[in-house]
């Protein structure tokens, strides 16, 4: 049985611990991009504080941090291995972001959909420089202490996924145009009108259902206006038929939840810009949604 001493430093753990857990899991989310694989470093995480010197931390969030970084990279990697027996489009799994916008971050970067999706081409060591740096604002020389390279090496890990970045990011829609955009298509694909659809579509439009082989869900994305146009148009007559919708917020911007008897078996989102929606993101895997079941209008 532990002895008082014992329950008290227990105690002083746990509580550092749960003053940066946020923090830790915005970075292993970001990193990720799974509410469970999260969670799943997150309890490593823990097992290891458990049994380490606390006594010889002088910084323990800066020490935390380290450890669920170092534990997501070698995630990531083994994450890239498993989605390769997925089942059509993987997309990450949405997060209620009302509460905590910024996720525990600084800075509410490398968290809406458009930015997760591009960083899925960026190696992990990159992956994490990036999200150290931008949406945690950590210096060169702690991020080169996490990823265990040099300042300059961090430097350039920063910069190399920056461009990559830029060669493909771009400029997304307000909020409120993006909430617009997606009131509108709810209206255009409840009616099944495929020219009004087609107006709202960017050209180049992609639609990704993440189902992992659920019924309903397209195992492969359809592309450019018309295409995605009549591939909604087409499931009209019985995809929204007793569905109940309601707004949320995940990832930072605006989405819809749609339920049978209370339990939420789609979540959708758009990514638009100037020219208008680009992307529709259907998640309908069961296990992403769990999160989301029960979040309100």
């Amino acid at each position: 049985m532990p002895d008082d001493a014992s329950k008290q430093d227990l105690t002083v753990a746990m509580e550092a611990f749960e003053q940066c857990r946020r923090r830790l899991f915005g970075i292993a989310y970001r990193m990720l991009g799974s509410v469970a694989d999260a969670e799943d470093i997150l309890q490593e995480v823990w097992i290891r504080w458990q049994s380490t010197r606390r006594d010889k931390v002088l910084e323990p969030i800066a020490f935390l941090s380290t450890i669920t970084t170092r534990l997501s990279i070698n995630s990531l990697q083994s994450a890239h291995t498993r989605r390769e027996t997925y089942i059509g489009p993987w997309l990450p799994e949405p997060i209620n972001t009302a509460d905590d916008p910024s996720l525990g971050a600084e800075r509410g970067e490398a968290l809406q959909y458009a930015m997760l999706i591009l960083l899925e081409k960026l190696t992990p060591t990159e992956r994490a420089a990036y999200v150290l740096r931008e949406a945690f604002d950590y210096p060169y020389d702690r991020i080169a202490d996490i990823v265990q390279t040099t300042p300059a090496s961090a430097r350039q890990l920063v910069s190399r996924a920056r461009k990559h970045l830029a060669a493909e990011r771009r400029t997304t829609a307000a909020t409120g145009e993006q909430r617009r955009l997606l009131e509108a298509f709810l209206t255009a694909a409840q009616r099944g009108n495929a020219a009004a659809l087609e107006e709202l579509f960017a050209a180049d439009v992609v639609s990704y259902s993440d189902g992992n082989g659920v019924k309903l869900a397209a195992r492969i994305p359809v592309i450019g206006q018309s295409r995605v146009a009549m591939f909604v148009a087409a499931f009209s007559s019985h995809f929204w038929t007793g569905k109940t919708i309601d707004w949320v917020e995940v990832n930072g911007q605006p989405a819809v939840t749609l339920s049978e008897d209370g339990v939420v078996t789609t979540a959708l989102t758009v990514t638009a810009g100037a020219d208008g929606i680009r992307q529709l993101l259907w998640i309908m895997t069961p296990d992403k949604l769990r999160h989301l079941t029960t979040v309100g209008a």
